[in-house]
């Protein structure tokens, strides 16, 4: 079974993602924090992390190149799945080295399963 971390700071949308990702076959770790969600990526090697940029101890970029600076974690596929709409936001999380970058407001949870599923299976 695929693992998917999700790394969200709003529980009722991590709950709601989690669930529905559970139901099409995959495993969900979850964070509320980027603290906590690195030290996850680097125990659980997940297949795939699911990242907000807006999080508390410490922010998505951070998060994102942290993954990208670890041999353990760099080749873990990152999606980032956030409300930042600005294109600045966009560069500098393809430029750390995202795979995806999905804003939540334009996408269904159909369409980020599909994403998903066409970067892991």
């Amino acid at each position: 079974m695929k693992k998917i971390l999700f790394i969200e700071d709003e529980a009722a949308l991590q709950e709601a993602v989690g669930e529905f990702l559970r139901q099409k076959g995959y495993s969900v770790l979850k964070a509320l924090d980027g603290e906590v969600g690195i030290r996850l990526a680097e125990i659980e090697r997940p297949d795939l992390v699911l990242l907000d940029l807006v999080l508390p101890k410490k922010e998505g970029f951070e998060v994102l190149k942290a993954l990208k600076d670890n041999n353990e974690t760099k080749d873990i596929p990152v999606i980032v799945l956030t409300n930042l709409e600005g294109i600045k936001d966009l560069d500098k999380a393809m430029s750390f080295g995202a795979t995806t970058y999905l804003i939540k407001t334009q996408y269904s949870l159909e369409e980020v399963f599909d994403k998903i599923k066409e970067i892991i299976g």
